[in-house]
């Protein structure tokens, strides 16, 4: 109920709406994913990789990941969600780290130039989202000639050079870890889109050469590094990208860990449809949507759900 005006203003469906912040801060309807992150600090892996399949809630949970631990968070954000109810976790890790976030998704190009381009893109972008380590009394002068290669602009264009971008990650995550005296948490989103593109495109092993480097250096020998969590659709065999990676663990649809915080269960389902008065559409959206599997959990695809309800309203 809207206040003082006796109209009832129905919480906006969230569609296509992936980050976080925005949903908490406009309304929009949140099925409570968040106890996700008490999973993932008491199940300690410094580098997880989640596969689940489009369009169910990867990039949600990366956003909550970084609205939750990046040092300058707004507590609020989460107020009456379940994580809330941890208090010892809250006190030691809400707010408490660097977060280096980036997605791979634009990443791709008919060529491998234009490709590697949008990566040197994505990423400057992101360092540029720390521009106070130009001044910070923590960093050396050599450490900000570092962070200027990689903010470095020209026509549009960041000019970091092949040897500057593999080491791009690793280098941010070390200045932040001197500005801030703690180590930095990575989410990388998509990751495996450029590679699908690369094939796509007939530059894959190139592409696979790249990304190598990168997360070799970025989750492998990287000492500034807390924990990183990355998400995509598929499997890249160990072999091409994650060779040598020895503190990986990898969770797919058939783990029954983390089963229930990709897609919609039973109950949110159940949740959804009682908050709209829709709850008598239950077993039609059973027989339609309810055709996945992950560990012991019977998954809904959200965007499926989500748009159907929006179509009933």
């Amino acid at each position: 109920m809207e206040r003082g005006t006796g109209i009832m203003v129905r919480k906006k469906l969230p569609i296509g709406i992936d980050g976080f912040e925005k949903i908490r801060t406009n309304d929009f309807y949140y099925a409570d994913k968040t106890l996700f992150i008490k999973e993932l600090l008491q199940n300690w892996g410094e580098v997880n990789l989640f596969t689940r399949p489009r369009r169910f809630g990867k990039s949600l949970n990366m956003s909550m990941l970084k609205c939750y631990f990046e040092i300058g968070t707004d507590p609020a954000l989460f107020e009456g969600l379940k994580i809330m109810r941890e208090k010892g976790l809250c006190e030691k890790y809400m707010g408490k780290f660097p977060v280096i976030s980036i997605s791979l998704k634009s990443v791709g190009g008919l060529q491998y130039a234009s490709a590697a381009a949008a990566l040197r893109t994505v990423i400057g972008n992101e360092a540029c989202r720390f521009d106070f380590l130009h001044e910070s009394e923590r960093l050396g002068r050599s450490d900000k000639e570092l962070y200027l290669g990689l903010t470095a602009v020209k026509g549009g264009k960041f000019l970091m050079t092949d040897d500057v971008l593999t080491d791009s990650l690793k280098t941010l995550s070390r200045l932040l870890e001197k500005h801030y005296g703690q180590k930095v948490i990575l989410l990388i989103d998509e990751y495996d889109v450029p590679l699908g593109k690369a094939f796509q495109g007939g530059y894959y092993d190139e592409m696979v050469s790249l990304i190598r480097s990168l997360f070799d250096n970025a989750l492998k020998t990287n000492d500034s590094l807390y924990f990183a969590v990355l998400t995509g659709c598929l499997r890249i065999s160990k072999e091409s990208i994650f060779t040598g990676l020895n503190n990986l663990k990898v969770h797919t649809i058939s783990d029954v860990r983390y089963d229930e915080y990709f897609g919609f269960t039973n109950a949110d389902v159940d949740k959804l449809l009682e908050f709209y008065g829709l709850s008598s559409y239950k077993n039609m959206i059973r027989d339609w949507y309810d055709g996945y599997r992950f560990g012991d959990t019977d998954v809904y695809c959200p965007w499926d759900v989500i748009n159907y309800c929006d179509e009933l309203l």
